[in-house]
């Protein structure tokens, strides 16, 4: 098969993860922080690395604000769920997975909070300047994805980072498409909440994700319960990440993720990323002939994750995807993905849309069997 769809999960992993988590299983399968017996160290030493590992990856100062969560989902209730209170107003975009969207709605109806969703344009773009101009006294945060899971659009979290920060506001950034694959620096861009995957471009397994949490920020627990710490105290602690790792870890997950930042680490991220923006190019230029394709995000040229989405005017997108899947095997995905507003956005929230997306394995001649099946199927004359 022909792997298409990385921006959901990547696959296939890195050998190096499925060894990392076989010898978890094997050989240090005991719950960390829960005993002082080799097993229970062990397991713990892996935690310690992979948090080590992902604060060097996005210039985290003290490995401890970084939480493990099950995925990016749990991370972004964490820190919307976790700060917001009744009155206060949040800024984010039309671009917003559903991850943002219905936590942010649920509280809206729930304690009532205010919600601006600003538009972007055909490419996946805010207007800074309407960014400004939506800011109130009582904006408590600011939340964008680092790039859309539907137009592939990076959004300048630096410069929106900067614009917060200005104004008093937090700063929490879904970086569910872009980790791994763009360069993130918390400090540098003045994010306060960070919410990542471990199951994408980390390369890890799924079940896996974390959330940095700035050191002047205190969030109220989503979960309550067992840490291993502070046992005789009836509230949850205070000492970090433990506040936020109630019940026992997936630590043969977070084995197998931190076998995959060290791939990361070696290809190095910036290599990763020209990689996919050339095969993105690549895929451009060549579904450009298909006719009534409409591409979106992004243009030919400009920057871009591994994501190209696309339409045919007369087609189901879903059917196209089915096709491509039964009659070429190759996966890609369709539908809605989970971002209705974007869709939106780009007047295809009735069609839904075609996503392919590439990940560090992917290949050229992947791209060129894509290309290959589309020409066939639906070309010039394909249709006659």
């Amino acid at each position: 098969m022909v792997y298409l769809d990385h921006a959901a999960t990547s696959w296939p992993k890195p050998p190096e993860v499925a060894a990392a988590m076989m010898d978890a299983l094997q050989n240090s399968g005991a719950n960390a922080g829960r005993g002082n017996h080799s097993l229970a160290v062990g397991t713990g030493r892996v935690l310690v690395r992979a948090r080590s590992m992902l604060s060097e990856l996005f210039g985290v100062t003290n490995s401890q604000d970084i939480a493990f969560t099950h995925n990016t989902t749990m991370g972004l209730n964490m820190a919307i769920r976790g700060t917001l209170q009744p009155g206060d107003h949040v800024i984010s975009t039309m671009t917003e997975h559903n991850s943002v969207r219905r936590p942010l709605e649920y509280l809206r109806n729930k304690i009532g909070i205010e919600v601006d969703y600003l538009q972007v344009n055909r490419k996946g773009q805010v207007d800074l300047r309407k960014l400004e101009q939506a800011f109130r006294p009582n904006t408590r945060m600011v939340i964008c994805n680092h790039s859309s899971n539907l137009l592939g659009s990076v959004l300048p979290v630096g410069q929106i980072g900067d614009i917060a920060k200005s104004r008093g506001a937090l700063f929490l950034v879904d970086a569910a498409q872009s980790a791994g694959s763009l360069e993130i620096d918390v400090k540098r861009m003045n994010i306060d909440l960070l919410a990542f995957p471990g199951h994408k471009g980390l390369l890890g397994p799924q079940g896996t994700g974390g959330l940095y949490i700035s050191p002047h920020l205190d969030l109220e627990p989503l979960l309550f319960g067992g840490t291993g710490s502070q046992s005789e105290n009836s509230m949850q602690p205070n000492v970090r990440p433990d506040r936020y790792e109630a019940g026992t870890q997936n630590a043969v997950g977070i084995a197998g993720l931190l076998a995959g930042l060290k791939v990361i680490r070696n290809l190095g991220v910036q290599n990763i990323h020209h990689q996919e923006w050339l095969q993105t190019q690549q895929m451009i230029e060549g579904l450009s002939d298909i006719p009534g394709l409409r591409l979106l995000g992004p243009e030919l040229g400009e920057i871009r994750t591994g994501i190209v989405s696309f339409v045919i005017e007369g087609e189901d997108s879903a059917a196209i995807a089915h096709c491509l899947d039964r009659e070429y095997n190759i996966a890609v995905r369709a539908g809605m993905h989970c971002t209705p507003l974007a869709h939106q956005s780009a007047d295809t929230l009735e069609s839904g849309a075609v996503r392919v997306s590439v990940g560090v394995s992917t290949t050229e001649a992947d791209i060129q069997r894509l290309l290959d099946a589309m020409r066939e199927r639906y070309g010039r004359g394909s249709r006659q």
